[in-house]
């Protein structure tokens, strides 16, 4: 599983022109899914994101977490993070779990994100999404777990 999060000001997600889903602030997760990917993927990133101290203090420093500053998760299926590049000037997809395993991840993966943390908002698996955001600092991270891989 793969995950790229960004601090966030407003952000929103449009499909077809109707929004699914906006946050005031908080995280945007881009979240892509390999095939093999299990339970124990999920869970170690739903319980990561939401503890990220990544919000800054009073002294400027990233030191406070979603909770502390009472922002939003923005979810937004992302396939295309395991596009691979290295050969040719078209990805190759091969890397990302087939459309049904995805979908019944990414709705695995929303479920836990809410069980660790109520104020989380979608986008539409599947779907043409206009993803809106502001990133804040920018601050920009890369999470990634593997099947069987080390915590």
């Amino acid at each position: 599983m793969r995950c790229v999060v960004q601090r966030s000001g407003p952000a929103q997600v449009t499909v077809a022109g109707k929004v699914t889903g906006a946050i005031d602030c908080g995280l945007v997760v881009l979240a892509g899914f390999a095939p093999g990917d299990t339970t124990a993927e999920l869970t170690w990133m739903a319980r990561k994101i939401p503890r990220l101290r990544i919000f800054k203090d009073q002294e400027e420093r990233m030191n406070l977490s979603l909770s502390d500053v009472g922002g939003g998760i923005l979810l937004v299926s992302q396939f295309t993070l395991y596009g691979d590049c290295r050969k040719g000037q078209r990805p190759n997809f091969v890397g990302s779990a087939a459309p049904d395993e995805a979908r019944a991840m990414y709705t695995k993966f929303g479920d836990l994100l809410r069980a660790e943390y109520t104020e989380v908002q979608e986008g539409v698996f599947g779907a043409m999404m206009d993803v809106a955001l502001t990133n804040d600092g920018p601050v920009t991270l890369i999470l990634e777990r593997e099947a069987a891989g080390d915590a």
